[in-house]
């Protein structure tokens, strides 16, 4: 029967895809992240609506402080932790430095990426212009990179095409040109010079020579790389070429493992063409994310949204990590409900993967070449 089945369901999709799309979707998981293959009935599936509806349930619930408020006091924290380590650098020891850059460098990714992220997805505030404000704040000021471009590429591409080839499938991330070891392990450190190298070829690429998206991005990075430098050369005493080092070693510190979630969450997992996507979101959101298992420094520096939530946050992107979180079990059990895979992985198992099968993920799979930045 059970063959009898699969055959049946072989022969309705060769029916029906190419005037309505697949009525019955094979989930082509990776075997490391699914024991077995499963099918699911497209046309019985629930409506978004229904899983929406018990997620607002539990946002009609919750105060200001669990919206927004957990994620402004992480922010807020890092102010002083940043301090100590400017000070620690300016102790001119070898030990006090090292940690010192280590602090300053957990917190800037916890800025740019974090708070960038969330400022975008305009998970800071209810205000728009506030979020708008905040993620030229946290993307452009602190990180170096171009909100316009960042939006365009995160908020307007892969999101709404995840998965998508050719248009949100996260090929951004690949450089097939490399090898397995270097690109997991060595170029993530070159990160820090390619953002606004990037930033500003993409505008040019876009015809934004001159233009308003243009005259930001230069305003507002070059006051960012104006204001670090400054505090480093003020409260350090270092000189100016040690200074653009440690500030290239910060920023880079940790982009080994920015870039290395920005791999694992979707690459390797199922891929659609343009023309036979999903026809179900949560379908399309079910296959194509993968949560990583919850890290204590991870959770803290990128949000939960970007580690152990991450199938909620493409299901509701405006959430704030806190938020992500407080759905996760709803969302779950609604999967679960109605047979849906709920892909997750640990960290370490990914990075074994994704060395020993670097070919397979990241040179064979269909390239994109003209995005980089947030996830």
């Amino acid at each position: 029967m059970n063959i009898f089945y699969k055959i049946l369901i072989n022969t309705i999709n060769e029916m029906h895809e190419e005037n309505t799309g697949p009525v019955l979707r094979k989930t082509e998981v990776q075997d490391d992240l699914e024991g077995s293959k499963l099918y699911v009935q497209l046309s019985k599936l629930p409506s978004f609506s229904n899983l929406r509806e018990k997620v607002q349930v539990v946002v009609d619930g919750c105060s200001w402080w669990e919206l927004y408020g957990k994620e402004w006091r992480d922010f807020l924290l890092g102010v002083p932790v940043f301090i100590i380590g400017i000070l620690l650098i300016g102790q001119h020891s070898t030990l006090a430095t090292i940690v010192g850059v280590l602090l300053i460098g957990c917190v800037h990714l916890m800025w740019s990426s974090r708070g960038g992220h969330l400022a975008a997805h305009g998970s800071l505030a209810k205000s728009k212009l506030a979020n708008r404000f905040w993620t030229n704040v946290f993307v452009t000021f602190t990180g170096a990179f171009s909100t316009d471009v960042a939006i365009e590429a995160h908020i307007k591409s892969h999101h709404p095409h995840t998965n998508i080839i050719g248009l949100g499938d996260s090929a951004m991330w690949k450089a097939p040109m490399f090898g397995a070891h270097l690109y997991m392990y060595v170029m993530p450190l070159f990160l820090p010079p390619l953002h606004p190298i990037f930033s500003i070829g993409e505008l040019i690429r876009t015809g934004r020579v001159i233009s308003v998206p243009m005259l930001k991005y230069l305003v507002t990075a070059g006051l960012g790389y104006s204001f670090f430098t400054w505090i480093l050369l003020t409260f350090t005493g270092l000189s100016l070429s040690w200074v653009f080092i440690i500030t290239w070693i910060y920023r880079g510190l940790l982009s080994i493992p920015y870039i290395h979630v920005n791999i694992f969450q979707h690459i390797g997992l199922t891929m659609y063409s343009q023309n036979k996507r999903p026809t179900s979101r949560m379908y399309q959101m079910a296959t194509g994310v993968l949560n990583l298992n919850s890290n204590p420094i991870l959770d803290v520096l990128m949000g939960h949204s970007l580690i152990s939530c991450h199938v909620e946050h493409h299901l509701f992107p405006n959430m704030s990590d806190n938020m992500c979180l407080k759905i996760k079990p709803v969302v779950k059990q609604f999967f679960f409900d109605n047979d849906l895979p709920y892909l997750e992985a640990d960290y370490s198992e990914r990075l074994r993967t994704f060395t020993t099968r670097y070919d397979e993920f990241m040179v064979k799979a269909p390239p994109i070449t003209h995005f980089i930045g947030i996830q």
